[in-house]
């Protein structure tokens, strides 16, 4: 059952929408939130990427002990960036220790993954800040939308997975899929969410399962897209490799796809879209548009904003 803020949201941006008419022509995914300027995977990221124009949200999922959904690209405490409850860094080699399918949310969140920072990352802005509930994430991007850019944008959500992780790290893909599916139909609209995964057992599941849900196929391997799409059994709505394993002609070839696709009418101009990751540098930005490609999904919304790749958001 949806929530009542779910139904004063939704009936807000039909009307804003409306009005606007807003339809995103080129997706600009902020990676992690805002991943280059921000703490990954936290609140304060996609608020940036917010502010920044993006047109969706990316993140990942990990599980708690006491089953709560949560944003965080690993399933482990990384020692990239996260300082333990007593403020200290921890080793690498130990880093799977701090198993997040071990703890419980309120253990979790006694961790701090912002004030370390990540030598990756050198503009990134260091704070003190936990891994959040998906649900705090989605109600704060959300009240930040209806408070201050007012557009809306689509949330790319990966369940990330794999088999060699099933029962250590997550849950076995059927019940990570569920317990997302139940948190995310409480908060959002499920013609603003994309499920993302490399695990092709989660998006087989999903495809099954739920039918209406948008899904991306995320790709690094050196397989033929006709060879991965073959292995995947069926059409997903969106072809998302590393962007390095993308040409014109591969391009071209992703929106030959015109299959018919009854349990998915929404789908944007009736064709694959393509969007690859990750792509931080100016020039590639504009090459890859210039290709035809349908977005990108970029650690720094702020490049793409002043390329113009953006909304034009009103902050």
């Amino acid at each position: 059952m949806k929530t009542k803020l779910t139904f004063l949201l939704t009936f807000f941006y039909m009307n804003t929408l409306l009005a606007q008419n807003f339809i995103p022509k080129f997706d600009v995914q902020g990676h992690r939130g805002a991943r280059g300027l921000m703490p990954e995977n936290t609140i304060p990221a996609f608020l940036l990427a917010l502010d920044s124009g993006v047109t969706t949200l990316e993140m990942d999922l990990a599980i708690t002990k006491d089953r709560q959904v949560i944003v965080s690209h690993e399933a482990w405490m990384s020692a990239a960036y996260c300082l333990n409850p007593s403020g200290n860094p921890i080793k690498e080699r130990d880093e799977r220790k701090f198993n997040i399918y071990q703890m419980n949310y309120e253990q979790v969140k006694l961790w701090d993954c912002g004030s370390n920072g990540n030598e990756k990352f050198p503009e990134q802005r260091k704070m003190k800040v936990a891994k959040p509930l998906l649900a705090d994430v989605i109600v704060a991007a959300e009240n930040h939308i209806k408070n201050f850019t007012k557009y809306e944008v689509d949330y790319n959500i990966e369940v990330k997975s794999a088999p060699s992780g099933d029962l250590k790290f997550h849950p076995k893909p059927e019940e990570f899929s569920d317990l997302a599916f139940k948190l995310i139909d409480q908060y959002l609209p499920w013609n603003r969410v994309v499920i993302q995964s490399f695990d092709l057992r989660v998006l087989k599941y999903w495809h099954q399962k739920y039918p209406e849900v948008r899904l991306a196929l995320l790709i690094e391997n050196l397989k033929s897209i006709k060879e991965n799409l073959d292995e995947l059994g069926f059409v997903p709505d969106i072809y998302s490799p590393e962007y390095r394993l993308l040409d014109q002609n591969e391009v071209n070839f992703l929106h030959t796809f015109n299959p018919s696709h009854p349990t998915k009418p929404e789908k944007k101009n009736g064709r694959l879209r393509v969007i690859p990751w990750t792509v931080n540098d100016e020039k590639e930005m504009t090459e890859l548009k210039e290709m035809g490609v349908d977005g990108i999904i970029t650690d720094y919304p702020d490049i793409a904003r002043k390329l113009k790749l953006t909304h034009k958001s009103k902050n």
